[in-house]
């Protein structure tokens, strides 16, 4: 097993994050870069870097350095539209840690590397001390991102069980003691 480093990045950091960013929303998601979705992928620094209530995490391979894994937290709660109404009313902006963009490349996976970023971002939405839940949404058809996050976290909501539901999302609360 590697010994990763998990650190909050910096600006040096930011172009490395973004490729991890960007290789899994093509590779993974099937969706490329859309615009609407993914303004934090194109602009890191605004999005994370600037707020001291939001962060950045990258894991770095010890062997060569290189950012292998992204993990991402900010007071956005999830917007409706797209989201569900309800969802979005329960988990404002502000009392809301949203989990985003925790992304390992594929040659790193299943090295318990995303529980590790998983844990650290937790850490820091505790030691915040202003958020009252943490919550995340992700697509089930990326391959163990379902049965991740069923297992560190509570189902609020699945999209595919909407009679009009246009997308297959999956929205999580992840409890603020873990």
């Amino acid at each position: 097993m590697r010994d990763y480093s998990i650190r909050a990045a910096g600006p040096d950091d930011l172009d490395a994050a973004r490729a991890v960013m960007l290789d899994t929303v093509y590779r993974d998601f099937g969706t490329g870069y859309v615009p609407r979705w993914h303004g934090d992928i194109i602009d890191p620094a605004a999005a994370y870097l600037l707020s001291e209530r939001h962060t950045l995490l990258v894991a770095t391979d010890p062997a060569d350095g290189q950012v292998v894994a992204t993990g991402a937290l900010d007071s956005r709660g999830p917007a409706h539209p797209p989201n569900p109404r309800r969802i979005a009313e329960s988990y404002p902006s502000g009392e809301t840690a949203q989990l985003r963009r925790v992304y390992v490349r594929p040659e790193h996976r299943r090295r318990g590397l995303a529980r590790r970023m998983v844990a650290a971002l937790m850490a820091f939405a505790v030691a915040d001390g202003g958020y009252r839940s943490v919550y995340l949404h992700t697509d089930p058809a990326v391959p163990g991102a379902e049965a991740f996050w069923r297992s560190l976290g509570k189902l609020v909501h699945d999209e595919r069980d909407d009679p009009e539901g246009a997308h297959d999302v999956l929205h999580f609360e992840i409890p603020m003691g873990r």
